[in-house]
């Protein structure tokens, strides 16, 4: 497993699963141009997903033209509570890629390999997800099944749920590996790592860049706070450092968004001197910015969504509060805050919009008696809205 995967969600033409006649051949060349030179360095793991659109479409195209003997294919299906349709769903992955369900793998005739190197159930982000997968007859019974008959590999998960459920399905023993969110600005997700390694699982980290910061467009202030790396060399090197990670995903759309990704494989030997600076002046100013009690306490007595009036989703926009003015991240809490209330269990609970309107202050008041910033919090919340308010982001997609 090389220690960068080529991501599957940028480099489609559309989140719609198009009818072939509609990809464009501009498309195609720009797709292959960036299959070839991710190649060319050693990226030989590609990943994508049955909900990506035309990626699946795509790739089983270029295929038969790009083998790859030493090619590490995955892709993602979701859990589905109708078994059969998970299957239908696996099948159809299989069609768009190009691959033979028999065992033999049309666009790499040479490896010898299943035609699906590594399968992950899509999205385990709820109790009945898992319960989906793992129940007597359910999907991972599938999935088992065509591992027998020489379809498919290894057999992982994707998560974005709480770490609760996250070691659930960990410590289930029933997984190969995991596609998990961890990065610099997000390190919640960090006893899942220790997890995996006890249960000798393969972590695979996603989204770092995107989810990871929105570091593809990264404010000035974090550039400077990140000098001499690009903010994208710098998350790329504090994740391959941590103990547990195997892989990180890049997510690229044309040959030259990988060039960053391979500035930080090449100061891998250097990370122990180049990470404590950045990571010092990083903490200093957020430090500066938002005290130590803050810091040391924020998230205390906070209730779940599910539990809050109007389902606000107060740590997750506490913790947008908190990557904001330390560090310039206004754009990446925008998208995330005006995600909240349109994905689902992608992204759980709604923002703070409904606050003064149809939940009153006395009622998150009601939530907050236990949390040391309960007086405070309902100001923040005003502010994050005034700030960031005004725009709805729709999820097209599932990572």
């Amino acid at each position: 497993m090389p220690i960068l995967s080529l991501g599957g969600m940028r480099f489609q033409q559309s989140w719609t699963d198009l009818p072939g006649d509609q990809i464009e051949p501009e498309s195609q060349v720009r797709l292959r141009s960036t299959l070839e030179a991710a190649g060319s360095v050693g990226m030989h793991h590609i990943e994508t997903a049955r909900h990506y659109g035309t990626s699946e479409r795509q790739l089983g195209w270029l295929f038969p033209a790009l083998a790859d003997p030493k090619r590490i294919l995955q892709t993602k299906v979701p859990p589905h509570d109708d078994p059969d349709a998970f299957e239908a769903e696996l099948i159809l992955s299989f069609e768009r890629l190009g691959l033979d369900p028999h065992g033999r793998m049309d666009s790499n005739p040479g490896a010898d390999r299943h035609p699906l190197d590594l399968l992950a159930i899509h999205g385990i982000n709820l109790p009945e997800h898992l319960e989906q997968t793992l129940r007597p007859g359910g999907c991972m019974d599938v999935a088992r099944r065509w591992q027998r008959e020489g379809r498919i590999g290894h057999v992982g998960f994707s998560t974005h749920a709480p770490l609760p459920l996250i070691l659930e399905a960990i410590e289930s023993d029933a997984f190969d590996y995991i596609n998990l969110h961890w990065y610099f600005i997000r390190q919640d997700n960090e006893p899942a790592i220790v997890a995996a390694q006890a249960h000798d699982m393969g972590v695979f980290l996603i989204s770092p860049t995107d989810k990871g910061g929105h570091l593809h467009t990264p404010s000035a202030r974090l550039r400077d706070l990140c000098a001499p790396l690009d903010p994208i060399v710098f998350n790329d090197l504090f994740c391959l450092v941590q103990d547990g990670v195997h892989t990180i995903s890049v997510g690229a759309s044309r040959p030259e968004d990988l060039n960053l990704h391979l500035e930080a494989v090449g100061l891998l030997d250097q990370a122990s001197l180049l990470l404590p600076p950045i990571l010092e002046r990083l903490e200093r100013r957020r430090l500066e910015v938002l005290g130590k009690a803050w810091l040391t306490s924020w998230w205390q007595g906070l209730p779940e969504w599910s539990d809050t009036p109007g389902e606000i989703n107060l740590p997750v926009l506490l913790w947008l509060h908190n990557l904001i003015d330390p560090w310039g991240m206004e754009g990446f809490a925008r998208a995330r805050y005006g995600l909240l209330g349109n994905a689902g269990h992608w992204f759980p609970g709604r923002n703070a919009d409904a606050l003064d309107n149809s939940i009153g202050e006395a009622e998150l008041a009601a939530v907050l008696k236990k949390s040391p910033w309960a007086e405070r919090i309902p100001s923040l919340l005003r502010g994050l809205r005034d700030q960031l308010g005004g725009e709805t982001t729709q999820r097209l997609q599932v990572d």
